[in-house]
């Protein structure tokens, strides 16, 4: 359910809501993250202009959080990376199912999906940081 641009997008934010007002360079997020810098940079523009993080270039540049951890909701960041939550996608051979209409499964999923939605919603940033999450 979660994919690995939001996880390590997650972590990157984590790591930049402890650093405070600190600006934290592109390396030191690939050495204490363990992220593929490519991939990493990538992410972080997504943030950026998502207005989540700002980024400084040049000499002692790097990337600061824009919004308050108390502010980024898990939810959001995972609908920037995939979109809206979805348990299951109702395909058959790349097909949408002939029974999505009737399906009483499926009725129940959405339920679910909701809830699962509801309480992402709820946890922030900050409440991982403290580890209320």
């Amino acid at each position: 359910m979660l994919t690995r641009n939001s996880d390590y997008a997650i972590g990157a934010l984590l790591y930049l809501a402890k650093a405070g007002r600190r600006i934290v360079t592109t390396e030191e997020l690939v050495r204490q993250l363990r992220i593929p810098q490519a991939f990493l940079r990538r992410l972080l523009q997504v943030l950026g202009k998502s207005h989540i993080v700002g980024s400084y270039k040049g000499k002692g540049g790097g990337f600061i959080l824009k919004v308050a951890p108390e502010r980024i909701r898990l939810s959001q960041v995972m609908r920037i990376f995939q979109g809206r939550l979805k348990i299951v996608h109702c395909r058959l051979k790349k097909k949408d199912c002939p029974n999505r209409g009737s399906c009483i499964l499926r009725a129940r999923i959405k339920e679910i999906e909701k809830e699962v939605a509801r309480r992402l919603d709820l946890i922030t940033l900050a409440a991982l940081l403290e580890g209320k999450a």
